[in-house]
């Protein structure tokens, strides 16, 4: 829900920002193309339902270590740059959540640099 938070912050989903959700779906939990569209689309329902971030970032902090929280803030940055563009919304979602999250600045900025396109 996280991820698709992101998507959504500019209100213009692009499929390139879908693709880099599912990416990030199959890589972090080694789903099948099928199960990461089925996630990505429970995901967009929830977050359709969603009043806080509090509820995703709460279940986080209690299931997943620190290296796992830099990396849904890394996924996250990568959701972001996918269209090319970081928008401002955008930005302000990941640096709530990577605050919800307990993410030390250090590592909110590694993740920005190295989500960045580069050219």
């Amino acid at each position: 829900v996280l991820l698709v938070e992101v998507m959504q912050a500019d209100y213009d989903i692009k499929d390139n920002e879908r693709s880099a959700i599912m990416r990030a779906l199959r890589a972090s939990f080694l789903l099948s193309e099928s199960e990461a569209r089925e996630v990505l689309h429970e995901a967009e329902e929830q977050a359709l339902h969603a009043t806080s971030l509090y509820d995703f970032t709460s279940l986080v902090n209690d299931k997943f270590s620190y290296e796992d929280k830099v990396q849904i803030v890394a996924n996250m940055w990568q959701v972001a740059y996918a269209d090319g563009d970081l928008d401002k919304y955008e930005e302000y979602i990941i640096r709530k959540v990577a605050d919800l999250l307990y993410v030390a600045h250090s590592d909110f900025i590694r993740a920005k640099l190295l989500a960045q396109p580069k050219g």
